[in-house]
């Protein structure tokens, strides 16, 4: 098996079956690649969305069904289960384009050690796609973005999988990523293999959400920090002194950010003034908790 495609999912009913189909419809035979798909405790209507696409898989299609544990932990589930060669790390909100394997394939054989980054772009919805022609508007920097990204399995084993303790939002991949880096494997970018990668305009009742991701995600940044003192690390997350000086000179901001949103009881789309305010107020959350979090290590 040259190849696996492997993905995480939680309460993505209304994307997975188009994200699965995406997978079966590769330029690759069906031979060389298998799907592995992760069913992370979904609440939804992902159990009869799997068992239908289940009867239509085209390759090798494994899923395993375990409690709500969190990204980094179903992860591992999906690598212990996973028998190729190359192991393709995607989420479950990105549709692949039919050569996605066969690109990741060509970096690696010219590449064989190293990571392989694949290119998104973002879309609005699954309907209406955009010409496949990636640009630096979609660029991340990002070393292991599992968005779109694959490495040798056993280089990935090798180095320990996803690292647990990461059981909230953010940076347990790029925790993978440093681990990876400071092993000395190299990463190309391959910006042929795409996906699209679904970013739906939030709405008022997304505020929240983003507010709460904001939080978990300061807290998971300073675990970051903490298992990797770098300076790639503080720069990644903010935790550098620029950027809390920054924090702390607009520091108070987030009574009149939220007046500036409006309700948050409906689900309308968000104005631009609106949506730029929620951004903004989900920056203040962040430098909030991460300095909350700081502190609290130190006392």
């Amino acid at each position: 098996m040259k190849a696996t495609i492997q993905i995480c999912t939680y309460n993505r009913a209304h994307l997975l079956g188009r994200v699965l189909d995406a997978c079966f419809e590769q330029t690759v035979c069906a031979s060389e690649y298998e799907i592995v798909l992760v069913n992370d405790g979904s609440t939804d209507e992902t159990p009869a969305v799997i068992a239908s696409a289940q009867a239509r898989a085209t390759c090798t299609f494994t899923v395993v069904n375990q409690p709500n544990g969190g990204l980094a932990k179903a992860r591992n589930s999906g690598l212990a289960r996973s028998t190729g060669e190359r192991i393709i790390l995607i989420d479950d909100d990105v549709l692949p384009l039919p050569n996605f394997v066969e690109e990741h394939l060509r970096s690696h054989a010219a590449h064989p050690e190293a990571i392989v980054r694949g290119a998104a772009i973002n879309v609005e919805n699954f309907d209406d796609l955009p010409i496949p022609l990636w640009s630096l508007r979609n660029y991340s920097g990002n070393y292991f973005w599992t968005t779109n990204v694959s490495v040798p399995l056993a280089r990935l084993r090798a180095a320990g999988g996803f690292n647990e303790s990461f059981a909230e939002y953010g940076w347990e991949d790029i925790d993978v990523g440093l681990r990876l880096r400071f092993a000395g494997v190299k990463a190309v970018f391959n910006r042929r293999a795409i996906v699209y990668h679904y970013k739906p305009p939030p709405r008022a009742s997304d505020v929240e959400k983003m507010l709460r991701q904001a939080r978990a995600q300061a807290r998971t940044a300073v675990q970051l920090a903490r298992l990797h003192p770098h300076w790639r690390t503080y720069l990644a997350t903010g935790d550098n002194p620029v950027q809390r000086f920054l924090h702390a000179w607009t520091r108070g901001a987030a009574r009149r950010l939220r007046s500036q949103i409006g309700s948050l009881e409906d689900d309308r789309p968000l104005t631009g003034r609106e949506l730029r305010a929620a951004r903004r107020l989900a920056s203040e959350v962040y430098f909030e908790e991460l300095e909350r979090v700081r502190r609290a290590g130190t006392a």
